[in-house]
């Protein structure tokens, strides 16, 4: 499977290459079909407290991602693509450096404009992480997460509304969704609902992606993400949801200030909870916040 995936993104380089090489020497300026464009952040926060009487705890994180959009438009055909890689590490006094980011996204939506704000689609997305994720409820910690334990790909076709890059909605009621859970100790527990022994698990059902972005003042801006998902096959009414809100506040060209939080309702996605030494696992809201500044060079 990782070899699939590196394929896919060599041959979709490969592509970019191909047609950036392609326009200096055709006929007509059809570098003007792409655009690309992106972001590198690197985001640092750091307290330290020494003799205080209010208490306190030191602590630092440092967290980078690297956010880029690969966009063709022909008339009225468009192809939009998305990579989102993100990694963070924190650090608390007497706990040691733990991840506080862990993200491989890849996105990629072909369309075809039917009406002025309606678009046919095909979506393809894959999601995933770099790293082992632990839980340290418990004494010690617990292996929870992996590199393709768990992926997602999800696909198929769609009908869009986009009125503009900061407003769009995608829905589709026939879409696949396939879960991998590539780690042998994880998928014999049957972690993130594929069957104890299994690496994957198919499903079909609905899917809605929802983008919202806005300006709240001069350099700063609210944005919106949801992700849901049901799944026809068994149990349709648990809707996965994924909610994550980013407020990004520029100071000048290159200092920002960003804060963001996800939300996660996953009811696949069981998690270890420990109460009286005994360890049970359960479908829990997951919770992800950042808070920083730093550098951000977009291009």
């Amino acid at each position: 499977m990782k070899t699939l995936l590196f394929l896919f993104l060599f041959i979709a380089v490969s592509i970019t290459g191909y047609s950036q090489t392609t326009a200096t020497i055709a006929p007509k300026d059809t570098a003007h079909y792409w655009t690309i464009h992106g972001q590198n952040t690197l985001l640092i926060n750091q307290s330290s407290f020494k003799n205080w009487a209010g208490g306190g705890v030191n602590a630092a994180a440092a967290n980078i991602v690297l956010d880029y959009d690969f966009d063709y438009k022909k008339d009225k055909l468009s192809w939009d693509n998305k990579a989102i890689l993100g990694y963070g590490l924190s650090d608390v006094t007497g706990s040691g450096w733990r991840k506080n980011d862990d993200r491989l996204i890849l996105n990629s939506l072909l369309g075809y404009q039917a009406a002025k704000y309606w678009l046919y689609t095909f979506y393809a997305n894959f999601q995933s992480q770099f790293t082992n994720g632990y839980d340290y409820s418990s004494n010690g910690r617990t292996l929870i997460s992996g590199p393709f334990a768990p992926a997602y790909i999800t696909f198929g076709p769609r009908f869009a509304y986009k009125k503009s890059d900061n407003f769009r909605v995608n829905i589709s009621p026939a879409a696949g969704r396939v879960t991998l859970v590539d780690n042998d100790s994880l998928s014999s527990i049957g972690a993130f609902g594929v069957k104890p022994g299994s690496k994957s698990l198919f499903e079909f059902g609905a899917s809605l992606d929802a983008y919202y972005k806005i300006n709240i003042a001069q350099n700063i801006s609210f944005e919106n993400i949801l992700k849901m998902y049901s799944n026809y096959l068994s149990k349709p009414q648990n809707i996965y949801t994924d909610y994550t809100a980013n407020l990004f506040m520029k100071v000048n060209k290159l200092v920002t200030v960003n804060a963001g939080v996800e939300l996660v309702s996953d009811p696949l996605a069981k998690i270890p909870i420990t109460n009286n030494g005994i360890t049970a696992y359960h479908s829990v809201l997951q919770i992800r916040q950042i808070f920083g500044a730093g550098l951000t060079y977009k291009f």
